[in-house]
Order: structure tokens, then C-alpha cells, then sequence
């Protein structure tokens, strides 16, 4: 994404706005609202037959829970796409995608359109899934009550790496995941406190000492806390550059 590039269009389906509402309008998210992304927040049940409005209904074969019809998917799919154009990429949080991380975020980041849709109940009409869905992701080995939360976690690590959401996009450039490794650490002021100081080498004012410091720093940090990581960090290393 250069600067000056159009908002990211961003819909998401849900059963309770409110949820979604509340937290893309605060902090980074609402700020991003000025200009970077254009939130779109569709409630389910106002594509629902009249005049009960359900959204769910029980599973085929028995079986205990509630499943998501897809008539009020697909209904709002359709708004959605007649408004602002068909989504590149349309999202299903769950337990059995592929496990999210800092590529994805960077992956959905250069779209100019995408819609999540946020599952509830047992689950969700696998028609739903197979005309629909084109990415499947989950933010961990558990399951919550319903999709919004990761949702808006997977939006957070989208949106703020789109230009303009950040004050500063190189932080962003150097955080945990993107170099490869995990973050070091980091110290502000005062210079002391409690008996910790600041390591000498941060206020020394040689920048390459202090770029040096941070790169050990990540490398020991990734290294103790995620040798997962840190293997592929180095069979990485001795490939090449990251693309």
C-alpha cells in the first residue's frame, strides 16, 4: 500500500453489531476510520425472514446446538455486493482454519475489500462455507462463543498495517513476527527507576551499537522463549533474504 492509496473496504457480518461496533470505533481502529478503512457493519437479522427473524435453526441428522442458516449470509453477502462491489477475500474465523499469523495479517492488508463473517451457535451452514468463504482462520486451539472476537483481532492485525493507521509505520515494520523474530525490549523514560536503569548502550548515541543491541536482543528473546521460531529464523538465514 503507498500513501494516498483508497480505504480499505471492510465488511463484517454479524449477529450482534454492537460488539463489533464498540471496538473499531476506539483507539487505532476509530482513527483509522478517517480515511484508511471503511467499516461496514451488517447485522444478520436484518436479513432474516419476517416475522420471526431467525438465524439459526437445528442440524440436519440431530445432534445437539443450533447452526446459522444461510439464507441471511448469502441475503447480506449480496447487499454487500451490489453496494460496494464483490469482496477479494471473504473471511471465516473457526477453530478448523489454518492458524492466523503476521503473513496473513500482511496478505489481507494489500486488499482494497474484504468481508468477515462472524459465526455463531454450533456453527454455520457449510453451503455458507463452500460458495462464499475463501479464507479459513482460527486464532487458536479453543473455541469461543462466537466469531466476533476474532474477528476484530484479525481486523486489529490487518488495519494497522495499512498506511496511514499507525503514526509511525515502522513500528509496525518491526514488530514480533514481522522480521522473522520476536520483539526486544524497549525502555522510555526516566533513565532510572526503582534501582533498574536503562542499558548504557541506548543512551549512548552510536546507532549502529544500539541496532546491534536490539538485533542480539530479538535474536535471545525469540531464541529462549520460541525455538520454533527461532529454527525457522535460522533455516531462513541460510536460504536468503525474506521475500
Amino acid at each position: 500500500m503507498s500513501a494516498g492509496s483508497p480505504p480499505l473496504k471492510l465488511a463484517i457480518l454479524t449477529p450482534f453489531p454492537e460488539m463489533v461496533a464498540a471496538v473499531v470505533a476506539t483507539s487505532i481502529l476509530g482513527r483509522a476510520a478517517e480515511g484508511v478503512v471503511n467499516y461496514r457493519i451488517v447485522n444478520l437479522f436484518d436479513y432474516a425472514d419476517p416475522p420471526h427473524n431467525k438465524i439459526d435453526d437445528e442440524p440436519y441428522g440431530g445432534g445437539a446446538g443450533m447452526i446459522l442458516k444461510p439464507e441471511p449470509i448469502f441475503r447480506a453477502f449480496d447487499a454487500v455486493a451490489e453496494s460496494d462491489g464483490k469482496p477479494a477475500r471473504v473471511i471465516f474465523p473457526t477453530p478448523d482454519g489454518a492458524p492466523f499469523t503476521q503473513r496473513h495479517a500482511e496478505d489481507l492488508a494489500r486488499a482494497d475489500h474484504l468481508m468477515i463473517i462472524s459465526g455463531h451457535y454450533k456453527g454455520v451452514d457449510q453451503r455458507v462455507r463452500d460458495a462464499l468463504v475463501t479464507d479459513e482462520y482460527s486464532i487458536g486451539d479453543f473455541v469461543l462463543t462466537g466469531g466476533e472476537l476474532p474477528a476484530l483481532m484479525m481486523i486489529d492485525a490487518v488495519v494497522r498495517l495499512r498506511e496511514g493507521a499507525l503514526n509511525s509505520s515502522e513500528s509496525a515494520r518491526t514488530d514480533s513476527f514481522s522480521t522473522g523474530l520476536l520483539d526486544g525490549p524497549h525502555y522510555t523514560r526516566p533513565r532510572e527507576f526503582r534501582g533498574q536503569a536503562v542499558p548504557e548502550v541506548l543512551i549512548s548515541g552510536d546507532h549502529g551499537k544500539i541496532a546491534a543491541w536490539r538485533q542480539e536482543r530479538r535474536e535471545a528473546n525469540t531464541r529462549e522463549r520460541r525455538p520454533d521460531i527461532w529454527a525457522q529464523y535460522q533455516a531462513a538465514e541460510e536460504t536468503g533474504p525474506r521475500p
